[in-house]
């Protein structure tokens, strides 16, 4: 890494836009999105946090799923906005290598909290008598720290891997934040690249072995659901799958598109469309989806609103409050 990073100080984004005018509202627009993520994932947070009724299995892993979006835009978006600010475009070798480890880490570690909640959702519905011997407290800490632990070794094999590699095709990376594939094309190492590839291709049997759980679980929810002879129970039952699969469905669709589309229907301004979509719009929207369809989470919120600050208060010096 030392010697790649004498040789590449520093790494040119893709710019969002040429003119000054369109910059300045990118960098409003990046502003209003991260401040909306930060406000709700932060509402989300506290709410499970104080609200005993929500410290359930789906709650804990809701409170890390806040967690890995609050992370994940906070390492792409203000680099960016910082970019539209200053007109400029750069980003420093370890500032990029910090970026992508962070990036990478969050996004995998977001994937295995999804799968985990699938898993929630799969025994509530299709076996509830086994649900609090299956998802005990101790098996949630279990779940949530193996999600965490995977997003780590994740991000660090490919950080550690990337940046090893010599770079020679120039600086100039085809991406507003810094992204493995993107480092990849400036590599002038075939055998490094090869290697690289190998560690995605193994890498990815993860995520796909997750996405075929998630596929089978929902199966078996759907079957379960159809069961139910009420039609008021099957609606009431599908509803507390409904924000877990749009946010899967919304995290998968735009990852999945933006890497596998054909080159053909590539361009600039297409892949700055589905980079933010898959990498800025969802840390935004999650705690929305869910705070609309699930119901619980709904109504805690209308009461910890008033009194937030001092019931957050409360949870972490409670021996004040017992005084």
């Amino acid at each position: 890494m030392s010697n790649s990073s004498s040789s590449m100080p520093q790494f040119l984004l893709l710019a969002l836009a040429d003119r000054r005018e369109l910059q300045l509202l990118h960098f409003w627009l990046f502003l209003a999105i991260s401040l909306a993520a930060l406000l709700a994932n932060s509402l989300i947070l506290s709410t499970v946090a104080c609200d005993h009724h929500l410290h359930t299995p789906m709650g804990f892993f809701l409170l890390n799923l806040s967690l890995t979006d609050l992370g994940s835009i906070c390492t792409t978006v203000p680099k960016a906005m910082h970019n539209s600010l200053q007109n400029t475009t750069t980003i420093s070798y370890m500032g990029c290598a910090a970026q992508l480890f962070f990036f990478a880490f969050f996004m995998s570690a977001e994937f295995s909290l999804l799968t985990v909640m699938c898993y929630d959702r799969y025994v509530a519905i299709c076996k509830p008598l086994h649900y609090g011997t299956l998802l005990g407290s101790r098996a949630c800490a279990h779940m949530a720290a193996a999600a965490w632990a995977t997003g780590f070794l994740n991000a660090l094999l490919h950080t550690a891997n990337t940046f090893s590699l010599p770079l020679c095709q120039g600086n100039a990376l085809g991406q507003f934040f810094c992204e493995i594939p993107h480092i990849l094309k400036l590599s002038c190492s075939h055998s490094g690249y090869l290697r690289e590839t190998g560690f995605i291709v193994v890498s990815v049997c993860l995520p796909f072995g997750c996405f075929v759980f998630i596929v089978f679980s929902y199966v078996q929810i759907f079957r379960a659901v159809l069961r139910i002879p009420s039609q008021q129970g099957r609606h009431k039952t599908f509803s507390t799958c409904l924000p877990h699969l749009a946010v899967v469905s919304l995290f998968l669709s735009t990852v999945m598109f933006s890497h596998l589309k054909p080159p053909s229907i590539s361009s600039p301004s297409l892949d700055l469309v589905l980079s933010v979509l898959y990498s800025v719009v969802p840390p935004a929207l999650n705690p929305l989806i869910y705070s609309l369809r699930n119901q619980e989470l709904k109504v805690s919120l209308r009461k910890t609103m008033p009194g937030c600050f001092s019931e957050a208060k409360s949870c972490i010096f409670p021996s004040v409050n017992h005084s």
